[in-house]
C-alpha cells in the first residue's frame, strides 16, 4: 500500500497505518514523509515499510517485528524501547537511537547524535544490535547493560578531523560490548572501561552482523575489515559495585 504523507498530520497518518495493518496489509510505502512522529510505534505484526523522506521523533518505538527502511535521514529516538524487528536508515540519525532497546537490529549508514544505545539491555535470547557506519556523539552506550554497538567511522559526512566517538563513551556501562573500527582514546571512555584489540574470536562473532549491514547498503565487507577493531567493555561484571562504599 502506498501512502502520500505530504501535509498529513502525524496522528492521522498513524491512525491510517494502524487501521490498515489491522485489516491485514503487510507492505507499505510512505512517500513525502516530513517530520511525522511515532511512525510504526508498538506494531507487532511482521510488516515491511519503506519510508521516503525524514520521519520525526520516536520512529518505531516499542516496535515488535516490522522491517523498516528509511530512504533518507531520521530524527531523535529511533527504536526507543524497541523489542524486535529491523530498522535500516540510509542517511543519518539523531540522538538517543535505541534508547532502552531490548531486541532487534538498527543499521544506520551515516552519523548519529548523542547517547546512542543508552540503557540498552539483553535478556535470554534477546540481544539488541546497533551498527553505525559513521561517527557518534558523546555518551555512546551510556548505562549500557547488554547487547552490542558497532561503530565503523567510514560512511559519515562530518569533518574528517573529528574522532569516531565523542567523549564519555560507555559512561555507567555494566554489560554488553561496544566495537569501534580504528583507534579509541582512553580519555574518551567512561570510568571503569578500557579499549582492547578485538580478538579473532570476537571478530568472528561480529562478522555475521557486519555481513548483514553490508547487504543492507551494498557495501564491501573486505573494505570494512581492512582496519582493526577495538572492543570496549567493563573491567568486571560489577564495575560500580563499590562506588558508594566507604
Amino acid at each position: 500500500m502506498e501512502i502520500n504523507a505530504k501535509g498529513v498530520y502525524y496522528k492521522d497518518l498513524n491512525k491510517l497505518i494502524r487501521s490498515t495493518v489491522a485489516a491485514g496489509e503487510k507492505d507499505f510505502v510512505l512517500k513525502n514523509v516530513n517530520g511525522q512522529r511515532y511512525i510504526a510505534d508498538g506494531i507487532g505484526e511482521k510488516i515491511r515499510m519503506n519510508i521516503y523522506g525524514t520521519p520525526g521523533q520516536d520512529l518505531a518505538a516499542f516496535m515488535k517485528g516490522p522491517e523498516i527502511t528509511v530512504h533518507g535521514n531520521a530524527q531523535d529516538g529511533v527504536g526507543n524501547t524497541m523489542d524486535d524487528g529491523l530498522i535500516v536508515i540510509e542517511g543519518m540519525a539523531g540522538d538517543i537511537v535505541g534508547y532502552g532497546m531490548r531486541g532487534g537490529q538498527i543499521y544506520i549508514l551515516g552519523d548519529v547524535g548523542y547517547r546512542v544505545g543508552i540503557h540498552m539491555k539483553a535478556y535470554r535470547e534477546k540481544a539488541p544490535l546497533i551498527i553505525v557506519g559513521g561517527k557518534a556523539g558523546d555518551f555512546l552506550g551510556e548505562y549500557m547493560a547488554g547487547g552490542m554497538i558497532i561503530l565503523l567511522d567510514m560512511f559519515g559526512k562530518t569533518g574528517n578531523g573529528r574522532p569516531a566517538t565523542g567523549n564519555f563513551v560507555g559512561t555507567g556501562m555494566h554489560g554488553g560490548a561496544i566495537y569501534v573500527r580504528g583507534a579509541v582514546e582512553q580519555h574518551r571512555l567512561g570510568a571503569g572501561l578500557k579499549p582492547d584489540p578485538a580478538t579473532d574470536e570476537e571478530m568472528e562473532t561480529i562478522k555475521p552482523y557486519l555481513k548483514e549491514f553490508c547487504r543492507a547498503f551494498n557495501l564491501s565487507l573486505q573494505e570494512i575489515l581492512k582496519e582493526k577493531f577495538q572492543r570496549i567493555a567493563p573491567y568486571t561484571h560489577r564495575p560500580y559495585g563499590n562506588l558508594y562504599a566507604y
